[in-house]
């Protein structure tokens, strides 16, 4: 008999135990949240700094709990950017704990890459937790090409680490189902480091790929600025024209439509005009400049 009742008080002890950890880590994380509340505006979800740590005692729930988490990342990142704040300093944690939970949600690496990478006010400006983040979501989905696209779009865009770069391209383009531009894109970037054309075709490719509409939006945006970039480019080159042929600077582009320079009053990416200064200078509107003043610089 004593073997019988051994049995169900064993399953007691044991469901004693596992309440007692439980009911102390959500201690842990309400502490945590507590002392976290001054720094972001997001709704009040248990944290733990550990994803292991939460798999472990997730009990079987952690893909539910990785979507929780995914959710709480995107909230945290959308508020930091609807309040114009620069610190992002929970991204990254949240990011890790997702992936810990569930390594095969790709939508966080590559979110979480872009946006880790991406300078301030648009992201951390952490490149580097960038690389380690896809690199980790690399050997969890080692057939997943567009990892490898992503970590040569960072080491390209925000580290300017050109042969880092074309190693990822190519150690992706090796993948049967890559495509066939990604061998192309380690022979450019071995050639020419960065350029303009190569900026755009990987930004184009990011808009055209990307699910998440905010990946989508600031992919766009880079677009947009670097067709900011060029307009005034080709502005101040005719305006340059504008002045060897008359010997003065125009004080407005309708001098330069007058003179058969330009068809029209110039607009940027946005619809705004662009605004012409003394000695031939041409800027955003003030208007545009808070959106597009973020875009890339000519490398």
């Amino acid at each position: 008999m004593s073997r019988v009742r051994a049995k169900p008080v064993g399953a007691a002890l044991m469901a004693l135990l596992l309440g007692a950890v439980w009911a102390a880590s959500v201690g842990i994380q309400v502490a945590i949240d507590r002392r976290l509340a001054p720094y972001r505006d997001v709704p009040q979800v248990l944290w733990i700094p550990s994803g292991k740590l939460l798999k472990k005692l997730s009990l079987g729930t952690d893909g539910l709990m990785a979507d929780l988490y995914w959710t709480r990342a995107v909230q945290y990142y959308g508020g930091q950017i609807r309040d114009r704040k620069t610190d992002f300093g929970m991204l990254g944690p949240l990011l890790d704990i997702t992936v810990d939970l569930d390594p095969y949600l790709l939508v966080a690496y590559r979110f979480g890459a872009l946006f880790l990478a991406e300078p301030p006010p648009r992201g951390a400006g952490q490149p580097v937790l960038a690389v380690r983040l896809l690199r980790k979501g690399i050997q969890a989905n080692p057939d997943q090409w567009r990892l490898w696209h992503d970590l040569g779009f960072i080491y390209y865009w925000d580290l300017k680490d050109y042969s880092a770069a074309a190693a990822a391209y190519l150690q992706g383009s090796q993948n049967p189902r890559a495509a066939p531009w990604m061998k192309v894109m380690a022979a450019v970037i071995m050639e020419k480091g960065g350029n303009r054309e190569t900026t755009r075709f990987l930004w184009t490719e990011i808009y055209q790929s990307a699910e998440d509409p905010t990946i989508r939006q600031n992919a766009l945006d880079h677009l947009q600025g670097l067709k900011a970039m060029e307009d005034i480019e080709n502005l101040e080159k005719r305006i340059n024209l504008y002045h060897n042929k008359t010997g003065r600077w125009p004080q407005s582009f309708s001098e330069l439509v007058a003179k058969g320079l330009l068809r029209g009053i110039p607009l940027d990416p946005l619809g705004f005009p662009y605004q012409l200064h003394p000695g031939g200078k041409v800027s955003l509107d003030a208007k545009s400049t808070s959106r597009l003043e973020g875009g890339p610089a000519t490398p």
